[in-house]
């Protein structure tokens, strides 16, 4: 980087460029929405849980032929960006032309590691206008891609960039951070879970924020009994008008009697026919079952609609709620920052800017959605209840948030495997920094994680003796092994989709019996293997015994 391109040094050499730090007009525009903008409600139906999809829809294109956008050739890009910021953006800007143009390698080191906290703060201001359509392009893509200077993007990469897709047409639930703020912005999700206290709003009265955030958190818990009982509800209906059109069918079928030739009487009921007056009788039964718990489901969800109902009045008297949605908003800021150091490491690359200096992903390398659902997909194909969860005996694919942080990091994690008041159909977050060296391998420690969190958080108490998290723990207690128990479930995992999945035997016998009975290959998978080797025809085996055995 001691080799500054002409361009860089004719922008950097304005030390002083005129950057409008006036952002209060937009800020408030931008806190307090605007109604003719339907940004970030374009993914709503992303947000919704649909209990009938079973897989991720095939990606047709994972990059546009020719480019969407020419904003990377805009040569008013930096200073647009910067503008309408506070005033911390000079500081950034004299920060930044310092760092480019120092040649002494630990003076550099200073100016990048000083970089960071301006350009959070900058961050932070354009995130709260994220969902306004009056917002430039470029700050809108330096909270998607960090790109703050296109200048420090080689030609090859500008044109990567120009034609990565810029709408959520997939319906999957995995946002950028420009989508992400949007959508919390709207209320459209709600905010990430954390550990700290909210602070009381400013100049009001001792008592009054802590009681409208007490009615907030329980309007969440409203809200969530509500989206459990549409979803279930849509479920059963689904269910019901899958066997509705396969009973019409059997009844079709039953009630068919041929002509008899040579007479103009028909037939008798043939053997097949009164077989499947069996079937007829069974579905009959199942739907009536159906219509029972659709009933039950109507019912939650009429309570739960009044006693959101009922909240929503109590909060529009009791105040403050622009203020403590605000401090949400913030709070969830201060979060994804949290996320992104995560996501990195502490002895990763903390540079928030990106730059070609540390960029050396290949475009199926770098965590666009299009590449993140690809490698989602796959790991579903090999573990098909990696986004599962069991609510009374039925198995539900729920698809978590997942949130793409432009960072140099190479850790997936899993923020929180489900939201606290509605455990059943909400979804978990994790997240994926985009700029990886390996995007696979950090998915899957995405998806480990959210294993392991998932499994945990259904033994509750009993998580060290119950279930995939119980029986590992003993397993890992009897080795005497030393270290988090998490992470080395996590390397496991990794062996086990990676290796174990194409017959090659990484891990330690007990290890592998348990991870084939809690997290089975599928089955067409399962057969295959057990022409590998003795040890999976043994496993194979146990589940025949199993499945001969169950009811007994």
């Amino acid at each position: 980087m001691s080799d500054i391109s002409p361009e860089i040094a004719a922008l950097l050499a304005e030390s002083n460029l005129d950057f409008d730090t006036s952002p209060v007009e937009t800020e408030n525009k931008a806190q307090n929405g605007d109604s003719k903008s339907g940004y970030g409600k374009a993914n709503n139906a992303a947000n919704s849980v649909d209990l009938t999809k079973t897989k991720f829809a095939p990606v047709e294109k994972f990059i546009a032929d020719t480019p969407i956008t020419q904003v990377y050739s805009d040569k008013a890009y930096y200073k647009t960006t910067l503008t309408d910021e506070p005033e911390v953006a000079q500081r950034l800007h004299s920060l930044l032309s310092k760092y480019l143009t120092c040649k002494d390698p630990k003076d550099r080191a200073i100016f990048r590691q000083q970089i960071v906290t301006p350009y959070w703060e900058v961050l932070r201001s354009i995130s709260q206008k994220a969902k306004l359509p009056s917002t430039p392009e470029c700050k809108k893509m330096l909270l998607r891609f960090g790109i703050l200077l296109p200048s420090l993007m080689t030609d090859e990469q500008k044109d990567i960039f120009s034609r990565s897709f810029r709408e959520n047409t997939s319906g999957e639930p995995i946002y950028y951070l420009d989508e992400w703020f949007s959508n919390i912005a709207q209320g459209l999700i709600t905010i990430s879970a954390t550990d700290e206290a909210k602070p009381r709003s400013k100049g009001a009265p001792a008592g009054s924020s802590e009681e409208t955030a007490r009615l907030m958190q329980l309007k969440t818990k409203a809200q969530g009994k509500v989206q459990n009982a549409e979803t279930m509800l849509a479920a059963k209906e689904s269910e019901r008008q899958s066997m509705e059109n396969g009973l019409k069918g059997l009844l079709d079928d039953f009630c068919y009697h041929p002509q008899i030739p040579g007479t103009k009487h028909k037939e008798c009921l043939s053997e097949v026919q009164k077989k499947k007056g069996n079937d007829i009788a069974e579905k009959v039964r199942l739907l009536v079952k159906i219509d029972r718990e659709i009933s039950q489901y109507l019912v939650e969800l009429e309570e739960a609609n009044e006693t959101s109902k009922h909240l929503d009045e109590k909060l529009a008297l009791a105040g403050n709620l622009v203020e403590v949605n605000n401090a949400d908003f913030m709070t969830e800021f201060d979060t994804v920052r949290q996320m992104a150091k995560m996501s990195v490491g502490r002895m990763g690359n903390h540079f928030p800017i990106f730059t070609k200096e540390f960029f050396h992903c290949i475009p199926k390398g770098i965590g666009f959605r299009e590449n993140v659902i690809r490698e989602m997909a796959w790991v579903e194909s090999l573990d098909p209840g990696v986004f599962c969860r069991i609510h009374k005996n039925v198995m539900n694919r729920i698809v978590p948030y997942v949130i793409l942080i432009p960072t140099y990091g190479d850790f997936g994690f899993c923020w929180e495997p489900f939201d606290r008041f509605n455990r059943v159909t909400s979804r978990g977050r994790i997240i994926v920094p985009m700029y990886p060296k390996n995007l696979q391998h950090t998915i899957l420690l995405a998806c480990a994680d959210l294993r392991w969190q998932v499994a945990k958080e259904k033994a509750s108490y009993y998580w060290m003796e119950e279930g995939l998290t119980g029986q590992y723990y003993q397993w890992f207690t009897s080795q005497k092994l030393k270290g988090d128990v998490k992470e080395k479930f996590i390397e496991d995992y990794i062996l086990w989709i990676k290796f174990e999945s194409e017959g090659m035997m990484k891990l330690d016998k007990e290890v592998r019996g348990i991870f084939w009975r809690h997290m089975p290959f599928p089955q067409e998978r399962k057969e295959m293997l057990k022409t590998r080797s003795l040890v999976y025809q043994e496993l194979y085996q146990r589940d025949i015994n199993r499945s001969m055995s169950d009811g007994y």
